[in-house]
């Protein structure tokens, strides 16, 4: 399977076009509108392409002229509403620089492959690109991206940054403090729930005469699961929650990685082991855990994703749904979703090990590194004006899913949506699949093994994971990166 049938946030953002839901409001002003929500490269264990150039040494300074002859950029993404927002958002560029940036589009199902055979030309289509923070791996290590390390942390104020966006966003490879993006949109798994059951006295009192506390928000996977299983009522049509289950693209993978993580467990270690951390005592655990979700979802959910998983959501089959923030604007929605004014929203609650983390999706806007060096400097001063609070905050106002801190932390912002405080929270603790040049391969491995334990029945978790960790570390073998 190719890379871009493997590129999760690619085929989200196919049905996110396609009008599943709008993206994010945010703080200020009005809602958003309604929609879908040259030589040898060297290599990633070397730590990233350390020879390519930086948004330094490219000539980019603090003040003066944003690009001198420079009078306009260009920024590739895919098609689809956010782009909408940033053109929207870049129109103020030209009164502050008198540079026009341009944002093309690209349908998101030929995204990946337009960028990556332009870049295997070493072309200057394009001054920047929003790509995927799976991209990070290859973009970085065959040279297509250029490092911006020396300005992330002062001109493009990435100590305002929400910690776990940079790693997910920026950073390649991971605790190397290297950076090739600066994390623009952002989105992860969360929760959507029946307040109106959540909140009825006989449910109320019968959930506390079974489990001995009060139905509530879940603070912890455990109780999430007994409230689902306190909810599953066959006879009436009425199930506990809809989780990820699809074998296609990265689904339950992204499903399982919510609780691998709140477990304490990791898809490997920053040196790429990945046997006794893959398949440890934790991880284990939680695939097991994973599995025993799967009975309380409704019959015909053993290939569910976004859409199944919102569809019997507001058919008012299911109490809770697993799902991207970019999904939840249409259960917010009275036009598409029945119980919207009736629906509240959480994000992903602790494991046993006291932490949570949630799935990541979301991407960064990174610097073309072939473009000529006036361009490479105009490109640099964009970056800077973008990543100010200002920008960021009108960003998010018209729609964007900013990863900025002072935006997401202010009330404004979380009043903004009835989703919109669960994900500013849920942006402080977004972790991600590998990032590496092989990703794609290692999902095809685990979306087969994951699917097979949890859907189709077949042997332990134990021996899905083993074989997993098995076949990983092969990947990492053959690609040079675990020595």
């Amino acid at each position: 399977m190719s890379d871009s049938k493997l590129d999760r946030r690619r085929f989200l953002r196919i049905a996110a076009f396609s009008g599943i839901g709008a993206v994010l409001a945010a703080c200020g002003g009005e809602a958003a509108p309604s929609a879908p929500a040259g030589g040898a490269a060297p290599t990633a264990a070397s730590g990233g392409a350390a020879a390519a150039p930086t948004a330094a040494s490219s000539g980019a300074a603090s003040g003066g002229a944003a690009g001198g002859s420079v009078k306009e950029l260009t920024i590739l993404w895919a098609q689809w509403d956010p782009s909408n927002y940033l053109q929207q958002l870049v129109k103020d560029y030209q009164g502050v620089a008198g540079i026009d940036v341009k944002v093309v589009q690209e349908p998101w199902g030929t995204f990946g492959d337009r960028f990556f055979t332009e870049m295997a030309a070493k072309g200057t289509a394009w001054d920047m690109v929003v790509g995927d923070s799976q991209w990070l791996g290859q973009a970085s290590t065959n040279g297509n991206y250029i490092e911006i390390t020396d300005i992330f942390n002062t001109d493009l104020n990435g100590k305002a940054l929400a910690p776990a966006t940079v790693t997910a966003y920026a950073e390649y490879p991971k605790g190397t403090g290297k950076y090739w993006a600066y994390p623009l949109e952002g989105d992860a798994d969360g929760w959507a729930y029946r307040k109106d059951l959540f909140e009825d006295p006989k449910e109320m009192e019968a959930y506390k005469a079974k489990y001995n506390r009060d139905l509530k928000v879940p603070e912890t996977w455990a109780e999430l699961r007994d409230i689902a299983e306190f909810f599953t009522r066959p006879d009436k049509n009425l199930y506990g929650l809809g989780i990820y289950t699809q074998k296609d693209y990265d689904a339950i993978t992204m499903g399982y990685e919510n609780v691998l993580f709140s477990w304490g467990a990791d898809w490997g270690t920053p040196d790429y082991k990945v046997q006794g951390v893959l398949n440890s005592k934790e991880a284990v655990e939680a695939l097991d855990f994973y599995k025993s979700l799967y009975k309380f979802v409704p019959p015909g959910s053993s290939n569910d994703f976004f859409q199944e998983v919102n569809n019997k959501f507001t058919a008012g089959q299911i109490v809770m749904a697993m799902n991207y923030f970019a999904f939840f604007p249409a259960l917010a929605n009275k036009s598409s979703n029945p119980f919207a004014d009736k629906t509240g929203y959480f994000s992903n609650p602790k494991g046993p090990s006291g932490k949570s983390f949630a799935a990541l999706g979301g991407q960064g806007i990174s610097l073309i590194s072939y473009i000529n060096d006036d361009r490479k400097k105009a490109a640099t001063e964009f970056l800077k004006w973008l990543a100010k609070d200002d920008t960021q905050k009108k960003w998010a106002q018209l729609g964007g899913y900013t990863c900025n801190n002072a935006v997401l932390n202010s009330d404004e912002f979380k009043k903004a949506t009835p989703y919109n405080a669960a994900f500013a929270e849920t942006m402080q603790k977004v972790k991600d699949f590998w990032a590496v040049p092989v990703y794609s391969e290692m999902l095809q491995v685990s979306q087969t093994n994951l699917h097979n334990f949890v859907v189709a029945d077949q042997g332990t978790a134990q021996e899905a994971l083993d074989d997993m960790a098995k076949k990983h570390e092969d990947t990492l073998k053959k690609a040079g990166l675990l020595k």
